[in-house]
C-alpha cells in the first residue's frame, strides 16, 4: 500500500510528474523549512528522497522528513550504497539533487571534493554523474560574506551547479521561500523550449476614477497572468510583466511594471512594444471596457444621487496588432452563463477577425473558475482546434497554455 502522504501528489499541478528528487537537508537552523519544501515539490508531482547530515537530524527528526515525503530517509550510508542508488552512473537516479538548506560548511565540502556526510557523498556522486544540482544556501551574513565560502560558490556555478541565492535579512543570509526554491526546480527540470522568445504578460484588475477616492474595477487578483509569467521563466523564456493593483505577491525575479488605469495598461504595452523586441504578448489582465467619461477632482458628497456616464476603452489587443502585424498574441475571454460550444464560437471570432492567434476563454459563472479564486477551468482555442483545461489550479492552466504555445511557434 502506498504511504498516505504522498495522497498529495500533483494536487498543485503536474509540472514534476515523473520527476524524483533527492532532498538533502543539512545543519542550519533553515532544516526546518525542508518539510514544506518537500511537500510542496510533492504538490506539483515530484517524488522526494530525503538525504540527511547528522547535524541536521539534531534540527529535524528524520521521521519527520519519513512522514512529510513517504520515503524512507537516508541518514548515513551503508551496504545499500544510497549514495550510488539515488546519484550514480545509471539509468534509476534521481533527476535533480536539491541541497537545502546547505551550510557553509557543506557548501565548501563540495567545492573540494570531500566526502564525509551522507550529503556530501550524495552530491559527489551526483556531480560525477553530471545530475543538475541547485544548492540553497542558508547562514549567517557575516559567514556568507566570507571570501572562501564566495570562492566556493563561484566555483560551483562554474562547474554547472545552480545557485538559489538567500535573503538577506536581519544579518543573516536566510533560505530563500520555498515558492522562490520550487521555482528554481521546474526551471531546473521542465524543457527550455520557450527559449530565445520574449513575452509580454500583462495581469490584473485595472481601475476607473470617479473622484478623488472611488473608483470602478473587477474581482481580478492578478495569479493568472502571474502563474503564465513565472511559467515563462521555468521554460527558458524572457518576460516582463504589466500588472495592475493587486495584493498578490509579485517575485522580484520577474520583470514588472505596475499600471493602474486602463489607459496605463494599455501606453505600458505600446512601449514595451515599440522599445523591445517581443514575440508573444498574452493579455491576462482584466482590462475595464468601461470607464468613467469624467473624473471629478473632489470627493463628491455623500447622500447624493447621481448619474454616472460611462465611455468605452481602446482595446489593448487590437492596438497591439496594429503596431505589430506579427506578433503572437494570446487574448483572453470571460463570459457568464453560457455553453462552452457558445464559449468556443465567441472565443474564435477573435482569431477569425485576425486579432488574436489564441484565445484563452472561460465562464466566470462556474464555481471555481476566473475572478478570486486559486483555481479555472478554461478552453484554449486556436483556428483549427478548442481544448478544454479542466478545474485546476492555475499553475496548471498556465502549463497547458503555454504548452500549447510552444508547440504553434516550432510549427510557424
Amino acid at each position: 500500500m502506498e504511504h498516505t502522504s504522498k495522497l498529495i501528489k500533483s494536487s498543485f499541478s503536474r509540472i514534476l510528474e515523473g520527476k524524483q528528487i533527492a532532498l538533502c537537508v543539512t545543519g542550519s537552523v533553515a532544516a526546518v523549512e525542508s518539510v514544506a519544501l518537500a511537500r510542496n515539490l510533492m504538490r506539483h508531482g515530484a517524488e522526494i528522497h530525503c538525504v540527511m547530515s547528522r547535524s541536521a537530524q539534531q534540527i529535524v527528526h528524520p521521521y519527520l522528513l519519513e512522514w512529510a515525503t513517504g520515503n524512507q530517509v537516508v541518514t548515513e550510508l551503508t551496504g545499500q550504497i544510497e549514495h550510488v542508488t539515488l546519484a550514480g552512473k545509471h539509468p534509476d537516479h534521481v533527476d535533480l539533487v536539491l541541497i537545502a538548506p546547505s551550510t557553509a560548511n557543506t557548501i565548501g565540502k563540495i567545492a573540494n571534493g570531500i566526502d564525509d556526510t551522507a550529503v556530501t557523498t550524495l552530491a559527489s556522486s551526483a556531480l560525477g554523474a553530471k545530475i543538475p544540482m541547485l544548492i540553497v544556501p542558508a547562514m549567517h551574513e557575516s559567514m556568507y560574506d566570507h571570501p572562501a565560502v564566495l570562492k566556493n560558490l563561484d566555483y560551483l556555478r562554474e562547474i554547472g551547479v545552480e545557485i538559489v541565492a538567500p535573503r538577506i535579512e536581519e544579518a543573516k543570509a536566510k533560505i530563500s521561500s520555498v515558492d522562490t526554491i520550487t521555482e528554481a526546480v521546474f526551471k531546473a527540470l521542465t524543457p527550455n523550449d520557450l527559449e530565445g522568445l520574449s513575452f509580454v504578460v500583462t495581469a490584473g484588475p485595472t481601475r476607473g476614477w470617479i473622484d478623488r477616492v472611488r473608483f470602478i474595477s473587477n474581482p481580478s487578483t492578478g495569479k493568472m497572468g502571474l502563474e503564465i509569467a513565472k511559467e515563462i521563466v521555468s521554460r527558458g523564456g524572457q518576460v516582463h510583466l504589466i500588472i495592475g493593483p493587486t495584493s498578490a505577491p509579485v517575485p522580484d525575479w520577474i520583470k514588472t511594471t505596475r499600471v493602474e488605469t486602463s489607459q496605463d495598461m494599455l501606453e505600458a504595452v505600446l512601449d514595451r512594444l515599440k522599445e523591445n523586441h517581443v514575440d508573444v504578448l498574452v493579455s491576462a489582465a482584466a482590462i475595464l471596457d468601461y470607464i468613467p467619461a469624467e473624473k471629478e477632482d473632489r470627493k463628491r458628497p455623500s447622500g447624493e444621487t447621481y448619474s454616472l456616464k460611462l465611455m468605452p476603452t481602446e482595446k489593448v489587443i487590437e492596438r497591439a496588432r496594429e503596431a505589430n502585424k506579427d506578433l503572437f498574441i494570446v487574448g483572453f475571454k470571460v463570459e457568464s452563463g453560457i455553453s462552452d460550444e457558445e464559449l468556443i464560437a465567441r472565443a474564435r471570432a477573435k482569431i477569425e477577425a485576425d486579432i488574436c492567434d489564441v484565445v484563452v476563454a472561460n465562464d466566470e459563472s462556474r464555481e471555481g473558475v476566473a475572478f478570486g479564486t486559486d483555481t479555472n477551468e478554461v478552453v484554449i482555442v486556436s483556428e483549427d482546434n478548442a481544448e478544454k483545461v479542466p478545474l485546476s489550479t492555475k499553475r496548471h492552466v498556465a502549463q497547458e497554455i503555454l504548452e500549447r504555445i510552444a508547440s504553434m511557434l516550432q510549427k510557424k
